[in-house]
């Protein structure tokens, strides 16, 4: 029964360090956000062909943008941030994941509510449909390992309480 119950723990550590890593890398990744679209815009052929104008339209609207009003971009500073915020809330979970799994509930709402904002504002913002489906795969591939965490946190309640 310990054996099982190490496991079970070990397993749900190492899911939320996953999904941690991915908070992280998703709001670092926003900091240089003109960066990497030049890169993308320099290797635009290598996406499929539909998708290239799009990369391109919206490589020169942030790199206009950045020149004419820099300060828009503290928008996603903000945004990296709070991806990085959102990811030291997921410490807790790690320490205790029973009598936090109120963290792990909290990220997979998060999650499915990625899908409304994608379909509700991205048509208001003239987000091409494809792109909008690229954005819901947060939520989607963001839910797995916290339903999984969850499952596994609920299995560690049953034999320690």
């Amino acid at each position: 029964m310990v054996q099982h119950e190490q496991q079970l723990r070990k397993k749900v550590k190492i899911w939320i360090i996953i999904f941690i890593i991915g908070l992280v890398l998703s709001g670092v990744t926003a900091f240089p956000i003109e960066t990497e679209l030049g890169f993308f815009a320099a290797h635009v052929q290598s996406f499929p062909a539909f998708m290239q104008p799009w990369i391109m339209k919206v490589y020169f609207a942030v790199k206009t943008t950045n020149q004419t009003y820099p300060y828009l971009s503290y928008g996603t500073d903000w945004l990296a941030f709070g991806h990085l915020v959102i990811a030291l809330a997921f410490i807790g979970p790690l320490k205790d994941p029973v009598k936090n799994i109120w963290v792990i509930q909290f990220g997979m709402i998060a999650c499915v509510m990625v899908l409304p904002l994608a379909f509700i504002a991205g048509p208001i913002r003239g987000i091409p449909i494809y792109w909008r489906f690229i954005d819901c795969c947060f939520g989607i591939f963001g839910i797995i390992p916290l339903y999984i965490c969850y499952r596994d946190i609920k299995k560690l309640e049953a034999l320690t309480y």
